[in-house]
């Protein structure tokens, strides 16, 4: 508990002014101090003894839309280059999603949902894969990663993207799917909910998407050393936050052009492309996951199991 509490003297300041600014004056972030000690503080400690000097350690951080995984991410990433002295970086796979273009292709070609972000087989896996070898070779070179503006709903243009110059000590790789697995078979046949219904009767995009959970997924997936999940009690809980959450990108996005922010009723059908595979997480990953945070009404985490390995 010392070595929590000197910690948090250190990094307190840098963590409260990040969080201040993910606020609104709506949503306003409680018991910081509770989520620091209790939770972020002791993963950061966990993270730090996992480090291997030959290679950077990936660790997936999962969990569905608004539960908040790239605030405690970014608060993560702070901990463990203040204290720990970690060169750290943090990616989330969204911005590996394909281009507009490309996924008009994919709507064209295979089913129409696919021009919608978001279910495996949206993403350019191949750049994900080409990251991973990199960032572990062992004569790493600077790498750019791409940028996704989901106001716009494309990839940025090059010049915008990441700069990786100095091969990282961690990867903390984000997203809703990261670490998921494919359905088995039997179990796509049943619609989920009215979009599958209505929008894929023959089964041919959800087959399609969970046929790259089992392949291309499967392999990239490999890659993590550790899977960090974030779970809510409901699927409900998610729409709720999510709705927030497109509120807030359209306050901070309405200036630009070609803005394709979301209504609430939007919002509502773009989920229901996320339902399948983030209700089978709510009951797979935590068999798998090496740390489970449990998230209750209030957006706030409330209990930790560390898994033995």
């Amino acid at each position: 508990m010392k070595s929590v509490n000197d910690c948090f003297t250190r990094v307190k300041k840098n963590c409260f002014l990040f969080i201040k600014s993910q606020e609104t004056s709506i949503n306003k972030f409680k018991s910081k101090e509770r989520l620091l000690k209790s939770y972020l503080i002791p993963l950061c400690f966990w993270i730090s003894k996992k480090i291997n000097k030959k290679k950077p350690i990936i660790i997936g951080l999962a969990g569905g839309q608004g539960t908040g995984k790239t605030t405690i991410t970014s608060i993560v990433s702070l901990i463990l280059k203040k204290y720990f002295k970690l060169n750290v970086i943090k990616v989330s796979i969204d911005d590996f999603y394909k281009t507009r273009s490309e996924r008009r292709i994919l709507s064209i070609t295979k089913h129409p949902l696919l021009m919608t972000r978001g279910v495996p087989g949206t993403h350019d896996y191949r750049m994900i894969f080409d990251f991973f070898k990199k960032v572990k070779s062992k004569n790493f070179k600077s790498i750019k990663l791409p940028k996704f503006d989901k106001s716009i709903d494309d990839r940025c243009k090059s010049k915008s993207w990441y700069k990786v110059k100095f091969r990282p000590d961690i990867i903390i790789f984000e997203g809703w799917c990261v670490g998921a697995r494919a359905q088995n078979s039997y179990k796509i046949k049943k619609s989920i909910n009215s979009l599958e219904r209505v929008k894929d009767p023959n089964l041919i995009w959800r087959k399609y998407a969970n046929t790259q959970l089992k392949t291309n997924y499967k392999k990239l997936f490999n890659y993590l050393d550790e899977i960090v999940y974030l779970k809510p009690s409901s699927f409900k809980l998610l729409q709720k936050w999510r709705i927030i959450q497109e509120r807030n990108l359209w306050l901070n996005s309405k200036k630009k052009k070609n803005l394709k922010t979301m209504t609430k009723e939007e919002v509502i059908n773009f989920m229901q492309t996320y339902q399948r595979i983030t209700q089978n997480m709510f009951k797979d990953t935590p068999k798998y996951a090496s740390i489970i945070f449990k998230l209750d009404s209030k957006h706030q985490i409330n209990s930790a199991v560390y898994k033995k390995k």
